[in-house]
């Protein structure tokens, strides 16, 4: 054991060596493990539904469907047929088939809050309403503002049938910056970027799809709401996987090669390394799982038509993930134009 201890201590230590060695660019540390300043959460907090979000199908169905109270009778013209017909399945036992139901039921709802105000005085006049949510509604809340005010009115309005979403999409938790569940959305750099070496410890908590990373993003207007994710290139952590979402593609994309395809597991800590020059729309990812392994090339990216000066940023794929980033450093301007955690 002791022999491993120091083989492994030796190797750590001959990797920081390699790594001094190498010219290095502006290094500004992006996350300080106390605070989210220097980030934009988009959305704050969540605003979609999604099927686990609904507690009790049955009940929701029930007020929905007889109009037992002006809310409901307001959601019941809005809901589209298929979410209709979805209540059919509301007191099933079959959990595949309730869980088909309560997605139905929670993509109609997301088109609701994401249109207009559902609020009203008389209408919500019984409802009791969450402290400062009157308010909210009352200081004339711009268009990006109102699809999380109308998501706080249907859960006040259904406390027993949906659980209460987080006030907040993104935390700091134990040193780490950590995704809560909430929903699809991104949390994003103050600053944007154009040729830097990125530089972060990654782990997912819990979840259903790899941890995301997005270069090249279109940052969105003032007060406006941005690009499903940022129309972004995403890399998937720590195994390499893809996407393209730049407008008009949203598919895997051209561009992407996989130097190889590795199994970590995603469940402990990753150091990974990105190298990212927009003006070619080029970037590389290396990553060492564990961390003290030697870092392995996963995927490059090349695509000049993508390349774009913008924010980094991480996306929460959707409702349930919980990932945490932690140690994120930028390197401005990298003189040495490779990877360097290979070495």
């Amino acid at each position: 054991m002791k022999c491993i201890v120091s083989f492994v201590l030796a190797a750590i230590a001959a990797t920081a060596a390699a790594e001094d060695a190498i010219p290095r660019g502006k290094i500004v540390t992006l996350f300080d493990g106390k605070t989210l300043d220097g980030w934009v959460q988009e959305p704050k907090a969540p605003t979609n539904f999604a099927g686990g979000d609904i507690r009790d199908l049955a009940a929701l169905a029930k007020r929905l469907t007889a109009k037992s109270d002006p809310v409901s009778a307001y959601l019941s013209g809005q809901l589209d047929d298929a979410s209709k017909s979805a209540f059919a399945d509301a007191e099933t036992t079959d959990a595949a088939a309730l869980k088909v139901a309560k997605a139905a039921v929670a993509k109609s709802l997301s088109k609701i809050v994401n249109g207009a105000s559902i609020y009203d005085a008389d209408r919500f006049k019984n409802v009791a309403l969450r402290a400062g949510l009157k308010e909210a509604l009352a200081a004339s809340p711009s268009d990006k503002d109102i699809p999380r005010l109308n998501r706080e009115l249907i859960e006040d309005a259904y406390s027993n049938e949906f659980t209460k979403s987080p006030a907040s999409a993104w935390i700091v938790n134990d040193g780490a910056m950590a995704s809560t569940g909430a929903g699809r959305g991104t949390i994003y750099t103050n600053d944007d970027y154009t040729k830097y070496r990125l530089m972060f410890s990654l782990r997912q908590v819990k979840g259903d799809h790899q941890p995301c990373i997005l270069i090249f993003c279109q940052r969105p207007p003032a007060g406006e709401k941005g690009l499903d994710a940022l129309g972004a290139i995403q890399f998937q952590a720590p195994n390499g996987g893809h996407w393209d979402y730049r407008p008009g593609q949203n598919k895997g994309g051209d561009g992407f090669t996989n130097p190889i395809k590795p199994k970590f597991n995603n469940k402990e800590w990753s150091r990974v390394e990105i190298l990212v020059d927009a003006t070619k729309g080029a970037a590389r990812m290396a990553v060492a799982n564990p961390v003290d392994a030697k870092a392995i090339e996963v995927l490059d990216y090349n695509n000049p038509l993508a390349g774009r000066t913008g924010p980094i940023a991480w996306q929460m794929h959707n409702a349930g993930i919980f990932d945490e980033f932690k140690d994120v450093t930028v390197e401005i301007d990298p003189p040495y134009d490779d990877l360097i955690s290979v070495k």
